[in-house]
C-alpha cells in the first residue's frame, strides 16, 4: 500500500495490525495497532512514538478508520523527516 509516498508493508494482519513503512527504500517507520491503541514510530520499532490514537478497532482497524489513522501516522513520520533534515 502506498500512501503520499510512503510504501506500507503489512507484516501482521491482525492482532496486532501493523507495518514497516518506506520511504526511497529506507525504513522510516513502524506502526502497530493491538488493544485499542494505535501508534507510529519513528524510525522504526522503539523509535520515538510520533502519533498515537486510541481506536474502535482492537488488533485491526474498522473499515472505516483504517485509512484515516496511517494517513495521519504517514503525516506525523513525514513531519519528523523534514524536522531531522
Amino acid at each position: 500500500m502506498q500512501i503520499k509516498g510512503f510504501d506500507l508493508v503489512m507484516t501482521c494482519g491482525a492482532c496486532p495490525e501493523q507495518y514497516d513503512v518506506f520511504k526511497d527504500g529506507k525504513q522510516v517507520g513502524y506502526l502497530r495497532l493491538r488493544h485499542g491503541y494505535f501508534r507510529a514510530d519513528a524510525p522504526d520499532c522503539g523509535g520515538e512514538c510520533v502519533y498515537g490514537a486510541e481506536t474502535k478497532g482492537d488488533g485491526v482497524f474498522e473499515d472505516d478508520e483504517r485509512t484515516f489513522h496511517l494517513t495521519n501516522a504517514v503525516d506525523a513520520i513525514e513531519k519528523t523527516l523534514s524536522a531531522s533534515s
